[in-house]
């Protein structure tokens, strides 16, 4: 039997691509899905893109649902869920990747289960939002659907322009999230699970003045080894989501370790340029044995 298995995605780019052929090795099927292109019909109950039913797929698994993170995204997640009613296993399930990719949901979640964060206020009120930089002298603002940084401001207390630029900031992000900005010393960590299990950690380590680490911002991936406790912290912040492959992102301040945040989809860039590892080949072996039995 030849098992069907999609992988939701972007066309052309690399993990996509790495994902399904290594899904195409071991199946002989390769389908990348772009969810922009599907067409929910709820009459019909149907989730059909470009002539696939993925309703009649044996598994899907999500690597990227959208380019970048917004409400629209959300709505394709929502969409999947007619596919799942249809019996698709899907890898991450959609409602737990809905779960994260609002920023603020994510917070919540970790902070419910007495995950160590940043100091982090969320605000619409332009006032409260000056005071909280005051309180943490230094703060970087975040907009509730974004990656690698895109769209984040790092703003001082004593700027000769913090209103305004809070101001700005909330013309385009009514909601703010605003976090103490942490002394990461140039770098912080990816750590990879794997169904929950735990598969290498990985260092961005920032290359020139750029206050992020992020690979977007010209850091470079570097392997690193974490302690037991380390890796203990890391499991506990990813277990309430129940993902299927994920990057917990960590950094170590001079207070001890905190998380900023677990990924909805996971850094297999990361985990091959830091760690090796080939992350496409772990979760296809990962999602055919979950479909196997």
């Amino acid at each position: 039997m030849t098992e069907k298995v999609g992988v939701i995605g972007t066309p052309g780019k690399w993990s996509t691509e790495a994902l399904a052929d290594a899904v195409a090795a071991r199946t002989g099927c390769r389908q990348v899905i772009d969810m922009s292109r599907a067409v929910l019909d709820l009459e019909a109950g149907t989730l059909v893109c470009d002539g696939v039913d993925l309703g009649a797929m044996d598994a899907l698994i999500l690597k990227k649902v959208a380019e970048e993170y917004s409400p629209d995204a959300l709505d394709r997640l929502e969409m999947l869920r007619v596919a799942e009613a249809r019996g698709v296993r899907i890898f991450s399930p959609a409602v737990n990747v809905l779960r994260l990719m609002d920023r603020l949901a994510c917070t919540v979640t970790l902070r419910g289960a007495d995950i160590p964060m940043p100091p982090t206020v969320i605000t619409e009120d332009r006032q409260a939002a000056r005071a909280a930089l005051d309180r943490y002298g230094a703060a970087v603002f975040k907009p509730l659907f974004s990656t690698k940084a895109r769209g984040m401001m790092l703003l001082d207390h004593d700027a000769p322009d913090a209103e305004a630029r809070i101001a700005a900031f909330s013309a385009d992000n009514p909601v703010m999230y605003i976090q103490k900005k942490a002394d990461l010393s140039g770098a912080d960590l990816g750590m990879v699970f794997l169904g929950g299990d735990y598969i290498c950690t990985y260092a961005r380590v920032s290359q020139g003045d750029s206050w992020n680490t992020t690979i977007h911002s010209g850091g470079k991936y570097a392997p690193f080894e974490p302690t037991p406790e380390l890796i203990a912290l890391g499991r506990r912040a990813q277990a309430p989501f129940g993902l299927t492959f994920t990057t917990v992102d960590i950094a170590l301040t001079p207070d001890g370790p905190i998380v900023f945040e677990v990924s909805a989809f996971g850094g297999y860039s990361g985990a091959q340029q830091g760690c090796g590892i080939d992350a496409a080949a772990l979760v296809a072996d990962h999602v055919l044995r979950e479909i196997r039995g």
